[in-house]
């Protein structure tokens, strides 16, 4: 009789078991909570999102671009005070334009914060985010505000400029994202916004936050851009 409930309890063990195809379509749909906070950041080519990510981790900046790998993360350790000890930021980095539209899927799927890049001096890099923003909408759905997004006016050093900072602000508002503007090379705004990411995700709401839209243009600029754009 033992032997006989044990087979028993053995067999309904192996049913109620998740099978492997559904434990991999969890590992990839259902992002990693604290121990890893997943980042990704979209972009045109050549507006700076990886010089943006190796000013934040590793505190330098290099003219030479090397186009970041597909599949590769780049690793940073989260100060304990912010989710406890051993947190990682995991930064995806995704190639810009049409390529890897699965991978783009994957890794959206999977984040949870999102950094969209552009550079002030090209008109176009702005517009061409709408169709990332568009596929992080549809992603993530009616779940869309649990995810921190900031838009980002990257090489605010340069003195040519096709964009000014109320052109990124004007994106931020419609899409209910905070924003800021940032210069990799000069360091500027860097540290700001991977610490806003942090913040909002360690203080999670049902309800959008204001976030302050921040520049470094002249003070005229900051006094006309006293306004919270919610995120």
């Amino acid at each position: 009789m033992g032997n006989s409930c044990s087979g028993l309890k053995e067999k309904l063990g192996q049913r109620l078991r998740p099978s492997p195809t559904l434990n991999f379509i969890r590992s990839i749909l259902i992002p990693k909570k604290k121990k890893d906070f997943c980042v990704v950041v979209l972009g045109s080519a050549g507006v700076g999102k990886s010089a943006l990510v190796q000013r934040w981790v590793n505190s330098c900046y290099s003219d030479k671009y090397v186009p970041p790998a597909p599949m590769a993360d780049v690793i940073y350790h989260v100060p304990d005070g912010f989710f406890g000890s051993g947190t990682k930021m995991r930064i995806t980095d995704l190639p810009g334009g049409q390529l890897y539209p699965a991978l783009q899927c994957l890794k959206i799927a999977r984040g949870h914060a999102f950094i969209l890049v552009y550079s002030v001096t090209e008109k176009q890099t702005l517009e061409e985010l709408t169709p990332f923003y568009e596929l992080i909408r549809e992603i993530k759905g009616g779940n869309l505000y649990k995810y921190p997004i900031v838009l980002v006016g990257n090489k605010c050093d340069e003195v040519r400029r096709e964009l000014t900072t109320l052109d990124g602000a004007a994106y931020a508002l419609k899409w209910n994202c905070g924003f800021f503007e940032t210069s990799a090379k000069k360091n500027v705004n860097v540290e700001e916004l991977f610490f806003e990411l942090l913040t909002q995700e360690r203080e999670p709401d049902t309800t959008p936050q204001p976030t302050p839209v921040k520049s470094q243009m002249p003070n005229i600029a900051e006094d006309v851009l006293a306004v919270c754009v919610p995120c």
